[in-house]
């Protein structure tokens, strides 16, 4: 029975529910038909057109006024998609002479295009709305006097929907309607019921040019300042509408320059400051933003710059802002404020000379065209810092000829760097040079010849060479993010295993003792070599004077070749030292130099035979503690002849913990490092070491997260630039460094730092004192060059400890950085090595990158007069007091570090199981040697079977840091050395399946002079692939030969990728080359049918998105663009038939993705990315087995590309053309940099330490890891 009454409940309920459904589609279905019912009589109306039906054309229109403004429903209803509501009411409109029912329509259409109707507006638009009320207001304004409320209701409907046609400029201008909403304005001044809507109009007509000089000439913008006025309680709606049209008005720099002439910019000033003061409980922000906004746009011209100068503006806008800075709701007054300021601030000339490079290389040939000629041709005379004037020209040519089609034009833009042309995508057979000719690389590859007869194979395959020299030292240590130290226990337990005492492990307050003794420790100086005969030719000039060397005096100079790397004893360096020695900088001793060699046994341990630092300077107490402590560098155990004993407890937390450098740093040798400096040629002649590249680097044992930027900091920054201007006496303009003048004072107050850049790879050009703890640096163009300034690499000694320093590098080109999205430099401290942690760290606060003051001339912009700077700023509180710090872009990676890596792993390898071969395929223009490795495993015997599958591997070519400032690619090629010469089973695998060729530096040059992009030809040589000279790019000319000698023995590469670094990114990703994809981000048609394509080109980074963390698959691209045709990637695919050719692109800054979201990028993951390459090249290899027996629809890319469309725009000059798109994220420049005209571009977790383990190699590389779909898609 219970049961029964509850399933009747169920059913009176069900019952409810469904007639109250009902009743509500009963309701909508009639209101519809009401609706369609009263349209229907309109309609019938309008064409009937008889005078009877007056009355019911103002009846029908007033029911439907009456619905649409009651009733959201039917505001829908009647624009709807396929309904007619909409035409038949313009077509009422249209046909309508009664004034009642015209105003009825005119309130039917506000309704419809009323907040939240901007489709409604759009689709208004799209039915020729725009056009017949405009009609409509032409003939309204015939009637003698025009009807009020119809001009209302029409200018306010027109402003509503005229931002949404494209045409309403010129359809406006057409139809008389600007002198009628003019005449309209004048003639009802104090009827602010109509001429609110007419100033709206107004406004709208304004947005195009012709007819804002059109407005302007006929008085609106004197009649805009009858009503705008000092502070007011009345009419604040009209005084904000008015200002937005006058501001409108004003983006015209005609009537800008009328506004200057007639005085307004002063009365601006002033109606601001008057609002500025009253508006006190800051309810009427809008009108002092409208006021800013008109200062904005009139100081777009130079006149009105000048203008707003001398009407002190800058104070008015400094002050003002500054009472704005507490109340975060006032932050846009703020913004505008700061960018009319910045706008204004007179541009500065950088304190150079000259925008070229400092140093001089006389080229052998001399190009005929382009950057590097134009530097050659250019007059000795012609200054090329600034221009005769810092601004573009005012000269503004305003035609009445309307771009109609400007937003197609615009999209069109983003597809015009995209390579159309197939007969240009298409690969060529020609190998562009006689197999003759390329008979010569022959000599680069003996493997395919190699007999193996002088080496001796043993029964169990292995072959050892018949020469008795080669000692094995160890296996290699392949490097890895996931080999995170833990805290100190790796450490200690290697210091516990050598049995050594921990009270004997280190001393703790030495270096403390040094910093008292003296002030600072810097650089080491190299000895002299002898120049070879056939040195290289070039010139550099210095000034005369003292240098930083000449603390020592005339005889310890001649001495330096013999006293500062391999003197005998302590007591020779002794006498290289007079303490008298006064001769300018300071007093006290500031090199320290190699010494005796380390004899002493550590427990357990023999002499590690290295030299040890000792003082060459009368080695004080503490200098001879510093020497012993640094000489632990060298010697694997720790020093037992300490001094002080009582002083071994340390104070320093990890003091103790001093790494075996063999274990943590296994191809790092400091002497020889040292040794293969003194035969590097540089074009300065450098003569010292930085300590980074002799102490090494180990990385951190800590993540180092993204940071995200303090609000305000840019702005605040801004302002500080702008107080040089108004308080001009608080700058101390001193100059610190100078390479164009090295004969510069040096301040002996303690209180100014010193800086340096002579050494390899080094980049600072000059250092200028601003303020007490403020300097402005400039850094070095590259040579023969007048540009690309990116890459710094400088030292900071004569600091104080626990006070902020300000950094502003004010000579960057580029308009975006990742330093705004999270990026920090990096400092290396020389104190912090000696404490047992020789690392660079990420560091520094405050940090932002933003347009600077200083104006770039047109000649180092590639013609474009007006441009500016930009600076990076940092901000950096230092832990020790007198330390000596080193500052970079980037980790750093010297080419002398690359020659000393390669002799360790040659040294330190297998011959047994490795085959290894380093070569040299040319010498640069600097006449350094460039290297060339061939990597592969050893035959298992002379037997033809054995030789043959030797010496028919396919190859692999790899090449890396063709752009010297990209030091990321170095550390990523680094990883993938190590580990192919590592003894783990995928590295056997590997070297088992393939021959890898590898060119680990295509710039040697650029990477020791420390240039950003360009060789010593001043050219960026990754541009040179398509015709590279012999001469002028070796480097290039020979690698191409060596890829065109195999494709004319046909071994063409599998694979080929060259590594670079990203500055606009974050992640690891690749660009590849596909004729397919290049069509389609075009849309021009190209289906399956029409072109045939091997998809495997995406198999590689496939494969690295699913095993390589910092890889990201979304952000490669498979697009060929015309302004990379001459690139290696584009060249090796299309001239050498390479599918699968690469630039595989890494992060300077971080990741935003995967188990190393939201933390920066080290040389860790940098290594570790190398080493992850290797093992998708297995997996490649796996799958390559396979692929023809895939099915054809599995090789269907086409639904599986990447969403994002490439946003490619031609490179307009040489400045910025690169290899990488623009900053996906985006920078509010409008409000704090002033650049709205130039933003032109656009989860953490453990190491996982698996893939390093033999026992889960095969696991880890099992094929079923990664769908077969996924394989070559």
């Amino acid at each position: 029975m219970a049961e029964n009454h509850s399933h009747c409940l169920e059913w009176q309920s069900e019952r409810g529910s469904l007639v109250k459904m009902n009743k509500v589609k009963g309701s909508t279905e009639k209101g519809n038909s009401r609706i369609l019912g009263l349209l229907a009589q309109l309609e019938k109306l309008t064409l009937d057109g008889t005078a009877h039906d007056v009355e019911n054309g103002r009846y029908v229109t007033s029911k439907l006024l009456h619905l649409a403004q009651t009733q959201e429903r039917t505001k829908k209803d009647m624009t709807a998609k396929g309904s007619t509501g909409m035409e038949i009411i313009l077509s009422t409109l249209e046909n309508s002479r009664d004034q009642q029912m015209t105003l009825n329509i005119l309130n039917i259409l506000n309704e419809l295009v009323s907040v939240g109707g901007g489709r409604r507006g759009s689709i208004l638009v799209s039915k020729g709305g725009s056009q017949i009320l405009l009609q409509l207001l032409s003939s309204a304004s015939k009637d003698i006097p025009p009807n009020e409320e119809i001009m209302v209701q029409l200018h306010s409907i027109l402003a509503k929907i005229g931002p949404k046609d494209k045409k309403f400029g010129v359809k406006a201008r057409i139809n008389g309607a600007l002198g009628i909403t003019l005449n309209l304005v004048k003639q009802n001044l104090q009827n602010f019921k109509l001429i609110l809507p007419c100033l709206q109009l107004l406004r709208v007509y304004s947005n195009n040019a012709v007819n804002a000089i059109s407005l302007g000439k006929n008085g609106v913008v004197e009649l805009m300042f009858k009503i705008i006025g000092p502070f007011s309680r009345k009419n604040t709606s009209l005084v904000k509408v008015s200002l937005d049209t006058l501001a409108a008005l004003l983006r015209s720099k005609t009537n800008a320059r009328r506004s200057v002439d007639r005085g307004y910019l002063p009365v601006l000033l002033t109606i601001y400051i008057d609002w500025h003061r009253h508006d006190t409980r800051h309810r009427h922000m809008l009108i002092r933003k409208g006021i800013l906004t008109c200062i904005k746009n009139i100081t777009s011209i130079k006149l009105g710059r000048k203008a707003f100068v001398d009407a002190e503006g800058m104070k008015v806008l400094y002050n003002t802002s500054q009472d704005c800075l507490s109340v975060r709701t006032l932050d846009p007054l703020v913004n505008i404020s700061s960018l009319i300021m910045r706008k204004c601030f007179p541009k500065n000339r950088l304190s150079i000379p000259t925008i070229k490079s400092v140093y001089l290389f006389q080229l052998p040939v001399i190009p005929i065209s382009g950057p590097v000629a134009q530097i050659y041709n250019l007059a000795p005379e012609v200054d090329d810092v600034v221009d005769e004037s810092d601004d573009t020209d005012d000269t503004e040519v305003e035609t009445d000829n309307d771009n109609e089609n400007e937003e197609e034009e615009n999209e069109n833009k983003k597809n015009d760097d995209i390579e159309t042309d197939l007969s240009k995508l298409k690969p060529v057979q020609d190998l562009g040079r006689p197999v003759e000719e390329l008979e010569m690389y022959k000599q680069f590859f003996p493997e395919l010849t190699e007999d193996f007869q002088a080496y001796n194979f043993t029964e169990s395959g292995n072959t050892s060479p018949s020469r008795s020299d080669v000692q094995r030292t160890g296996p290699i240590i392949v490097p890895t993010a996931e080999e995170l130290s833990s805290k100190s226990n790796t450490i200690r337990a290697s210091v516990k295993d050598n049995n050594i005492p921990q009270s004997q492990q280190i001393l703790p307050n030495v270096y403390q003792g040094a910093g008292q003794d003296h002030k600072q420790v810097t650089h080491m100086d190299l000895q002299n070599t002898e120049k070879s005969k056939n040195n290289v030719n070039y010139q550099y000039s210095k000034q005369n004077g003292h240098t930083p060397t000449q603390c020592l005096n005339n005889e310890i100079t001649k001495g330096l070749g013999s006293m500062s790397l391999h003197c005998n004893n302590a007591s020779e360096d002794v006498k290289c030292w007079k303490p008298g020695c006064e001769s300018g900088v300071e007093n006290k001793p500031r090199f320290l130099t190699l010494g005796e060699t380390c004899s002493k046994t550590c427990q357990q341990i023999s002499g590690c035979g290295k030299s040890l630092f000792v003082s060459s300077f009368g080695q004080p107490p503490s200098w001879q503690q510093v020497g012993t402590q640094l000489g632990q560098l060298c010697c694997t155990g720790i020093d037992t002849d300490a001094e002080d004993e009582s002083s071994l407890s340390s104070e320093e937390p990890g003091f103790s913990d001093l790494p075996e450098p063999g274990v943590l740093q296994p191809l790092h040798d400091p002497d020889l490092y040292v040794e293969i400096v003194k035969t590097t040629k540089s074009v300065p002649e450098y003569g010292e070491v930085a300590y980074p590249d002799y102490f090494g680097h180990i990385p951190p044992p800590f993540k180092e997260p993204l940071i995200e930027r303090t609000y305000g900091v840019q702005r605040t920054k801004i302002f500080q630039d702008i107080e040089r201007l108004i308080h001009a006496n608080d700058i101390i303009d001193k100059t610190i460094y100078d390479l164009d003048c090295l004969s510069y004072p040096v301040s002996e107050d303690g209180e100014t730092l010193r800086f340096n850049s002579q050494f390899e790879s080094g980049n600072l050009r000059k250092a200028i004192q601003i303020r007490k703890l403020e300097y402005d640096l400039i850094l070095n163009s590259d040579i023969n060059s007048n540009h690309h300034h990116q890459w710094f690499y400088f030292e900071v000694s004569g600091m104080r400890n626990a006070v902020p320093y300000r950094f502003n590098i004010i000579n960057c080109e580029k308009s975006n950085s990742q330093f705004n999205y999270g990026m920090h430099p990096i400092m290396y401290s020389v104190q912090e090595a000696m404490l047992g942690r020789p690392r660079w760290v990420r560091t520094g606060t405050d940090i932002c990158y933003y347009k600077n003051h200083f104006s770039r001339s047109s000649i180092a912009a590639g013609g474009l007069k007006g441009k500016s700077y930009y600076t990076l700023t940092f901000t950096m509180t230092f832990t020790h007091k007198d330390d000596v710090c080193y500052f970079a872009y980037h980790y750093p990676y010297t080419y002398s570090t690359l020659q000393m890596h390669i002799q360790k792993l040659e040294a330190l390898h297998d011959p047994q199981q490795i085959y290894f071969r380093r070569d040299s395929i040319c010498e640069t223009l600097g006449g350094n040697p460039c290297p060339v490795l061939t990597i592969t495993s050893m035959p298992e015997s002379k037997s033809w079977e054995n030789l043959h599958q030797f010496r028919n591997r396919p190859y692999i070519f790899l090449t890396s840091r063709v752009h010297p400032g990209e030091s990321n690619s170095s550390w990523v090629m680094k990883g993938t050395l190590e580990f192919l010469m590592s003894n783990i089973l995928t590295a056997q695998s590997l070297r088992d399946s393939y021959i890898f060729k590898i060119v680990p530096m295509l710039n040697p040059d650029g990477v020791i002079n420390g240039s950003h992009r360009c060789s010593l030809s001043g050219e960026d040589l990754n541009r040179q692939w398509l015709t590279p000279h012999p001469e002028l790019h070796p480097t290039i000319y020979h690698t191409k030969g060596l890829l065109q000698y195999l494709a004319s023995i046909q071994r063409t590469p599998l694979v080929f990728c060259d590594y670079h670094g990203h500055s606009r990114k974050k992640n690891v990703f690749m660009y590849g080359c596909s004729i397919k994809e290049t069509m389609w981000q075009t849309d021009v048609s190209a289906s399956s049918c029409d072109l045939q394509e091997d998809l495997g080109y995406r198999t590689l980074p496939k494969v690295l998105n699913q095993i390589a963390p910092a890889f990201c698959m979304s952000s490669c691209s498979f697009v060929v663009e015309k302004s990379k045709e001459s690139t290696a990637r584009v060249v090796v695919w299309r001239e050498v038939g390479v599918a699968r050719s690469y630039t595989m692109e890494s992060t300077y800054c971080g990741c935003d993705q995967g188990k190393y979201k939201g933390q920066q990028i080290g040389t860790r993951q940098l290594e570790e990315m190398g080493a992850k390459f290797c093992i998708s090249l297995l997996r490649l290899k796996r799958m390559t087995s396979v692929e023809c027996r895939l099915p054809p629809s599995l090789l269907d890319v086409e639904n599986d590309l990447i969403d994002t469309r490439c946003n490619l725009t031609s490179p307009t000059t040489h400045v910025l053309d690169e290899d990488e798109p623009r900053c996906l994220e985006e920078v509010d420049y409008s409000a704090e940099s002033s650049d709205e005209q130039d933003i032109d571009l656009n989860e953490t977790a453990d190491f996982d330490p698996q893939y390093f383990d033999a026992s889960t190699q095969e696991e880890q590389l099992s094929d079923s890891d990664i769908p077969k779909r996924d394989c070559f898609l």
